[in-house]
């Protein structure tokens, strides 16, 4: 799983997350970690995610750093300005973001990535959303861990 996200990030010119994301992902990944706080395997994950740009979309936050941004303002403007600039695109994570992005039909691609534990609890993705996107997938992948990558496109 974490060999297929710094595959993701590497084809990503930048992550935009929410707050709650953000400081969630800050907490968990900037360095220095402790001694021993994590395994070896999980590294090279944390190095690219260390070193990837961040946009954070906040109302709340006075500033950011650990290589971020904040993005402020109108939501669809300023992610419509991120998405023309140069490269290869952004990443986007979260619960709330993803939902309010697709919304705006600002969403390219979607993963999904299916993990075999049934969890009982935590937020929906896209609960709420007013209408049906249509997706065409793109690619599965079975990863080590028995979870399962899809990748999907909206049809337009």
């Amino acid at each position: 799983m974490h060999r297929h996200a710094v595959e993701n990030l590497n084809q990503a010119d930048a992550l935009l997350f929410g707050r709650v994301t953000y400081e969630m992902m800050e907490a968990a990944w900037r360095p220095p970690a402790r001694a021993g706080a994590r395994p070896d395997w999980m590294e090279p994950f944390a190095r690219t995610i260390d070193a990837a740009k961040k946009y954070v979309v906040s109302s709340t936050l006075d500033r950011v750093d650990w290589n971020a941004e904040l993005v402020r303002g109108d939501l669809g403007k300023a992610v419509q300005q991120l998405k023309r600039g140069p490269g290869k695109g952004l990443l986007v994570g979260g619960v709330k973001l993803p939902l309010a992005l697709a919304e705006l039909g600002l969403i390219d691609e979607y993963e999904f990535v299916v993990h075999p534990r049934l969890a009982g609890h935590g937020p929906t993705l896209f609960a709420g959303l007013s209408k049906h996107v249509d997706l065409k997938l793109l690619s599965r992948m079975e990863l080590g861990s028995g979870a399962v990558a899809m990748r999907y496109e909206p049809r337009r």
